[in-house]
């Protein structure tokens, strides 16, 4: 006769705690901005022989210990490998200018640059979403500001980004009126986050923001087809 199994409880998996913790592990920890001119490569779809170069404005490591390239792009400040999309560009490679090499992982020297920084700036978590770093907007980028489809928008220079220890990114913008010296610096408190008061906000290159506010036709009209919802 054969031995009887003795019952066994089912195992219960979280999969929902399984899942924050893999998406805790993705969460930036530290920047460093990018000096040396290096970009992000991509690609449309409607140009399949055509490579597009875009300044990349900062390296991020994130918790699990990678390195990503970081770029703004549309609504925030997106990882250039999950730039993926036909229509808008999807992601190549890193390009260095000066040699015109392409490379699809982000250079040594920025891990340890970012890994050293990580480990001397510990900070200790706390319940509370708390402010860990800024760093200044090299680029020039811009801000399409709008709280309501049908309200006007505004156009605001980026002038930094915060770091918050859940990992998000906000973008720094000023009230001008509330400015009292020149050039706005990180520290100045006309400085604010622009999720704390615009509804919706997307990003562009100094160019693109350029040609908006010159009112160029083709430009306004790109622009209407990305920020309006079809019906």
């Amino acid at each position: 006769m054969g031995a009887s199994q003795s019952p066994r409880s089912a195992q219960v998996i979280d999969l929902d705690a399984m899942r924050q913790r893999q998406q805790a592990q993705k969460h930036l920890v530290r920047l460093a901005p990018e000096l040396d001119g290096l970009e992000m490569v991509y690609q449309l779809a409607a140009s399949p022989d055509t490579y597009y170069g875009m300044p990349i404005l900062a390296w991020g490591l994130r918790e699990d210990g990678n390195v990503v390239g970081l770029v703004p792009w549309m609504e925030t400040l997106t990882a250039c490998h999950k730039v993926n999309s036909q229509e808008n560009g999807y992601f190549i490679g890193y390009r260095d200018p000066e040699t015109e090499e392409i490379f699809d992982t982000p250079p040594d020297h920025k891990y340890y640059e970012l890994t050293a920084a990580a480990e001397y700036f510990e900070y200790e978590a706390s319940g509370e979403v708390t402010l860990i770093q800024q760093i200044p907007d090299t680029l020039g980028t811009h801000a399409l500001c709008m709280n309501h489809p049908d309200a006007p928008w505004s156009m605001k220079p980026v002038y930094g980004w915060r770091l918050y220890s859940d990992g998000s990114i906000d973008a720094l913008l000023a009230d001008e009126q509330k400015a009292t010296m020149t050039p706005i610096l990180l520290s100045d408190k006309c400085l604010y986050s622009a999720r704390s008061c615009h509804q919706s906000v997307y990003f562009f290159q100094r160019h693109i923001a350029n040609r908006i506010l010159e009112e160029d036709p083709a430009t306004l009209e790109a622009l209407a087809m990305m920020v309006v919802p079809s019906e």
